[in-house]
């Protein structure tokens, strides 16, 4: 009896992994935009934060791609180089910079909320793109296109309609006019600041869904080598970040950084964000699937709220409550029609494995082997297909498994 209640709670404590680690990493994410937000407040210059951020990201990825990855490195032939080059272009440069210019500008909260269309923008693209086909008499593909709309919808509900602040219970203290003590630090803006910041959001979630189309050539070369890609993209886009801040800011003394705010900022997103994140939640999109982790994200905007409601005294407004319901609404509408796409293929890809095997009679064993080994390469393309909903599919450091078939022969 004490045997099976020790079964059935290691049982449980393993399948509860999955969801504990991301929910530990939606603290972590939220984390990075309350630090980041009280370290844009007091000045920093976002160009800066991005360079130190990815130089942090490439001084903590490098190494473990160095010891796990070094064997079979492709050779970084000018097409490579191409594809690395624009995605550290869209990633670490304009997605970041546009963000956290859209940050500055407005809220965690509503660039929170922003990031979460993300899916639906990935699913236009990859339209635009003929990586993504339509056939509308599918259901799936009918929840897509509707997810899209009102995704679409509640992003212009949120910068377009500002509306009346919505006062949370626990912040009533915070936001009491007669308390000087706690200004609220977000809504300084100007409606016309306001407005810039949420373009500036969508141009970096434009960037960001942009960054996972094109990132599928790559990850086709460095399948194995995905901590290598990554450290590659962070490191190139390290350089040209730095190429821009040159450009754009100079004042030398923006480059300084202390022990303050500003190192936590970087330090923080460089290894928590965009080093430790992408393990974990590349482990979970392993054993769970890419569906299951972007899940999560609405949680981060709710747990982002809290936090800024205390720590940064942020008022929130009704048409940014209303534009974020309808953009999980249109979240969760395009990731079900995207599970459903995946059980599809996955379902299509199964069927023909047994007549394969059949009909070759005395020497089945070897063309099962032969079929396993092409099935497990179509499902891994099928799996980076599914994974440009993701929100890291790019830096996922995951070791293909192991065949079953070695192990029987084994």
């Amino acid at each position: 009896m004490a045997t099976e209640k020790l079964t059935s709670c290691a049982k449980f404590i393993e399948n509860s992994k999955p969801y504990f680690a991301m929910i530990c990493l939606q603290f972590g994410y939220a984390g990075m935009n309350i630090i980041t937000k009280v370290s844009l407040n007091q000045g920093m210059s976002h160009y800066v934060l991005v360079v130190y951020r990815h130089a942090f990201a490439t001084a903590v990825i490098a190494p473990f791609a160095f010891i796990f990855e070094r064997k079979g490195q492709p050779k970084i032939t000018f097409p490579i180089f191409v594809q690395i080059f624009v995605l550290a272009l869209l990633g670490p440069v304009i997605d970041q910079n546009f963000y956290y210019a859209g940050l500055k500008l407005t809220s965690p909260t509503f660039s929170c909320a922003m990031s979460n269309m993300l899916p639906a923008m990935t699913f236009v693209m990859a339209i635009l793109c003929r990586m993504e086909k339509i056939n509308i008499k599918k259901v799936r593909c009918q929840a897509k296109i509707v997810g899209t709309l009102v995704t679409v919808a509640g992003a212009m509900l949120m910068t377009l309609y500002k509306g009346p602040i919505v006062e949370m219970i626990w912040a009533k203290h915070a936001h009491d006019p007669h308390n000087k003590t706690h200004a609220p630090t977000s809504t300084g803006s100007s409606d016309k600041d306001w407005f810039l910041g949420c373009i500036f959001l969508i141009i970096a979630t434009l960037a960001w869904a942009s960054l996972f189309v094109l990132q599928a050539k790559a990850i086709e070369t460095y399948k194995n080598h995905q901590l290598s890609l990554t450290s590659l993209v962070c490191f190139i886009g390290t350089l040209q970040a730095v190429a821009v801040t040159f450009v754009v800011e100079h004042n030398p003394s923006v480059w300084r950084i202390g022990w303050d705010m500003n190192l936590l900022a970087a330090a923080y997103a460089g290894i928590v964000t965009s080093s430790i994140s992408y393990y974990v939640q590349g482990l979970v999109i392993k054993k769970k699937g890419p569906v299951f982790a972007t899940a999560f994200s609405p949680l981060m905007m709710i747990i982002v709220a809290i936090m800024g409601s205390f720590i940064l005294a942020e008022q929130i407004y009704l048409g940014g409550v209303i534009g974020a319901i309808l953009i999980v609404i249109g979240l969760y509408s395009v990731l079900w029609g995207k599970q459903k796409e995946r059980i599809e293929t996955k379902v299509a890809d199964d069927i023909p494995l047994p007549v394969k095997g059949a009909q070759m009679g005395g020497i089945a064993g070897s063309v099962i082997d032969d079929t396993d080994h092409f099935s497990q390469l179509k499902s891994g393309q099928k799996g980076e297909d599914n994974n440009k909903l993701s929100s890291v599919v790019i830096s996922m450091p995951i070791r293909e498994p192991t065949k079953v078939n070695q192990e029987a022969e084994a």
